[in-house]
């Protein structure tokens, strides 16, 4: 306890104390060039006197007699209490504030210690926020690490959330919690600087932590991986990703389908031959709504061709395909780019010709319904 409490004193706002120790200062000189000059004592004396008057002891020894040297006496005992008594307020708010910083300091750390596993979101701007309510819609622990106090301040916690308001970039505690409890470090910052700085400050003390971090400048990507990111995510790529699929949405197809893995290059045949592409395809789990999707991407007739000649000579792939199919009861969702109305009413009709189409642009909750259905006949 002893040391906490030098701890703390150590770092009191030396801007105010320091301007109530030159007063007093100032006020003991005024003391003794008063006691010198108006009270007519030595140097000595005056030092004594000066004393005992800011402290308003006043042994009687030196009584003052005329007006001057009493109005100066009243004068040095009223301020000398008045700065002696701002000076010990300053220092003891400063001391409970700082015990109720380390009190919640300690009950932060206390709570982390429970947690089982954790998240450590770095930053917590729109990206970071984002990722946030994600995790905590979830339910899962989150500690937030931001170097803004009102932005911590405004952070609700619990059980399963901490904020720490602390520089990731300059603060060596982020290396001491990114270690076997956390599942993951999230580095969201604006700054692919400060990005920098953190991954490296982890993966130095950390190599088996898995970091995933934000890349404001696509430049940047190649570096923070190097730095020793396992995942980038660039905002602008995304962004840029999703303006495309919303500029696509009137041409774009989810048909869920029905057929054997020996079916692919058939299917794949039509899509082809209307000039489209296959974007993703979606595997639904029977009794789970969210389905487990492949990006496929694939345009040219020759790529759908050796991706069925591979299957046909690599037995262990085609049996692990034909065990998601048979798990999916073969009803999957392809997401596919057209040309036009026209191009997507030919490709529906061919499909219907060689397997059976379920529906199209279904929800996954009533895909969901369909497997379950399945699945029970």
């Amino acid at each position: 306890m002893r040391k906490i409490t030098i701890r703390l004193l150590t770092r009191l706002p030396t801007k105010y104390v320091t301007i109530g120790l030159l007063l007093i200062i100032a006020l003991f000189v005024y003391g003794i060039l008063g006691s010198y000059f108006i009270m007519h004592l030595n140097i000595i004396d005056s030092i004594y006197y000066s004393i005992i008057t800011m402290a308003t002891v006043g042994y009687g020894d030196y009584t003052p007699h005329t007006g001057i040297q009493k109005i100066f006496a009243t004068t040095l005992a009223l301020s000398g209490v008045a700065l002696l008594a701002y000076v010990f307020n300053i220092m003891l708010t400063s001391f409970q504030e700082k015990m109720s910083t380390y009190s919640k300091g300690a009950r932060k750390m206390k709570t982390i210690e429970d947690m089982d596993d954790y998240y450590i979101i770095c930053g917590f701007g729109r990206v970071g926020k984002v990722v946030f309510d994600e995790l905590n819609k979830r339910k899962q622990n989150i500690i937030v690490i931001e170097k803004k106090e009102e932005i911590c301040n405004n952070i609700e916690e619990s059980s399963s959330v901490v904020s720490i308001h602390k520089d990731a970039s300059e603060d060596n505690l982020i290396s001491k919690l990114a270690g076997e409890r956390c599942n993951s470090v999230i580095v969201s910052t604006g700054d692919d600087v400060n990005n920098l700085f953190i991954v490296l400050t982890i993966r130095e003390t950390n190599p088996d932590a898995w970091i995933v971090t934000r890349a404001s400048k696509v430049e940047n990507i190649p570096r923070l991986k190097k730095a020793g990111a396992d995942k980038v995510v660039s905002p602008e790529i995304s962004g840029g990703q999703d303006m495309f699929f919303e500029s696509t949405n009137p041409y774009l197809l989810r048909i869920t389908v029905k057929h054997t893995v020996d079916q692919i290059y058939d299917e794949f045949k039509v899509i082809n031959k209307y000039d489209c592409s296959l974007e993703t395809i979606d595997y639904h789990i029977p009794g789970v709504e969210t389905p487990l999707t492949r990006e496929i991407y694939v345009t040219r007739l020759a790529d759908g061709k050796k991706y069925y000649n591979y299957l046909q000579t690599h037995d262990d792939q085609r049996q692990a395909l034909d065990t998601l199919y048979r798990t999916t009861n073969n009803i999957h969702s392809h997401l596919i780019l057209g040309q036009d109305k026209e191009s997507f009413e030919n490709l529906i009709k061919d499909l219907k010709e060689i397997e059976e189409i379920i529906g199209i642009n279904l929800t996954n909750e009533e895909i969901a319904k369909i497997t379950r259905k399945e699945d029970s006949n």
